[in-house]
């Protein structure tokens, strides 16, 4: 069903390397499997068409953090750099967490939560990859110490989610193939890409308020029926997104505006979009995406649960709080199912669209497949 001629690939190549689109070019995935299954494992390469990654450089890059107790027990966190978004280079986060927010939180009770929660957030500023990555080891570990998972601690509102799954920017063709494999797949919800040109193409902070506001308007003709659109506007432009959620006939997601809690709720207070996007890489973890949970519970703003590029551990986090709140309504954590291979144990079981949730105390994470993963020294 990918247009591909396995059998024949196999017959005349030994080393092959298979390149997508982007997060959520379906083909390529499906590709790789039958390749392996055929016996050769391919280099799967995935992004911009002109920039590349490759999926295992980005393995040895995304930063794994364990914080451990005198009692023994481990707690799991994960922050892979994103620059581009986040400012959070892979240097960055290791010179955070080792310089300033494991010298705040060595040595300090467990019980001490609040404070410990706290202590990671003013350990310095900005870096909230490297946050996000120690915050969610330490709600790990509170719910190792207490025998309950980390969803029933926050709420235990369901067990199960269904993710949507992205659709890159790519030729039209292209994206319509990614979207039917998505379809056939199982996927019911896709997210797709997009740019300036209606007939053509979309893309996130790509418009101004009123370009957005027509763009929109003429996607709803010619009968979308689009769900809502993410950031039609760039981030700093709030009283440009304002202006979308108040004129076009589609709802207004905000993601790139909302960081910190005070940016969900000023967006919130202003009706500057309908639906706001937690990403725990953006706002520092589960306890910040709490409060901004608890913000829109009170402004009745539902939220999406949303994740960069990124592997198990921190989509797990995620899957956490998804779980947890009934005010999480729509996902987008279609990160794990990307990957071709899963060197994590335990944790969600990441099944194409349904996500289950570990009932583990904790988190569920127990560690790693071995010689997977490569120790930074102390």
């Amino acid at each position: 069903g990918n247009g591909f001629d396995v059998a024949d690939i196999l017959s005349k190549y030994q080393k092959i390397a298979v390149v997508g689109g982007g997060i959520g070019t379906a083909p390529m995935y499906q590709l790789t499997r039958e390749l392996a299954a055929g016996g050769v494992k391919p280099d799967v390469f995935f992004g911009f068409r002109d920039k590349p990654y490759c999926m295992e450089e980005y393995r040895s890059i995304a930063g794994i953090v364990k914080v451990s107790t005198d009692t023994g027990a481990v707690g799991y966190g994960e922050a892979p750099p994103t620059g581009v978004i986040t400012g959070d280079t892979t240097g960055a986060i290791i010179g955070a967490i080792r310089d300033h927010i494991a010298p705040a939180i060595l040595g300090r009770d467990l019980d001490e939560f609040e404070d410990l929660t706290a202590a990671v957030q003013k350990a310095l500023v900005h870096n909230t990859s490297a946050k996000a990555a120690v915050d969610m080891a330490l709600w790990d570990l509170l719910g190792q110490k207490y025998s309950a998972p980390v969803y029933r601690m926050l709420g235990g509102a369901r067990s199960n989610i269904v993710t949507d799954i992205t659709i890159s920017v790519n030729p039209p063709e292209e994206m319509a193939r990614d979207a039917r494999t998505a379809i056939q797949r199982g996927y019911d919800c896709l997210k797709v890409k997009v740019g300036i040109d209606p007939e053509l193409d979309v893309a996130r902070q790509a418009w101004n308020a009123k370009q957005a506001v027509r763009i929109l308007d003429q996607m709803q003709e010619k009968g979308l029926d689009i769900e809502f659109v993410e950031q039609p506007v760039p981030a700093a432009d709030l009283e440009g997104m304002q202006y979308v959620t108040r004129h076009a006939s589609v709802p207004v997601l905000a993601d790139e505006s909302v960081f910190s809690p005070a940016d969900a709720l000023r967006i919130m207070q202003t009706g500057a979009a309908d639906f706001v996007n937690i990403k725990l890489m953006k706002c520092g973890g589960i306890t910040n995406a709490l409060r901004i949970a608890s913000a829109a519970e009170v402004y009745g703003v539902e939220c999406m649960i949303g994740c960069m590029l990124e592997a198990k551990i921190s989509v797990n986090a995620a899957v956490e709080l998804a779980c947890a709140k009934k005010i999480i309504t729509k996902v987008d954590l279609d990160g794990p199912v990307l990957c071709s291979e899963d060197h994590i144990l335990g944790g969600a079981v990441f099944n194409e669209k349904n996500i289950t949730v570990s009932d583990a105390p904790g988190m569920g994470i127990q560690g790693f497949v071995p010689g997977k993963v490569t120790y930074l020294d102390d």
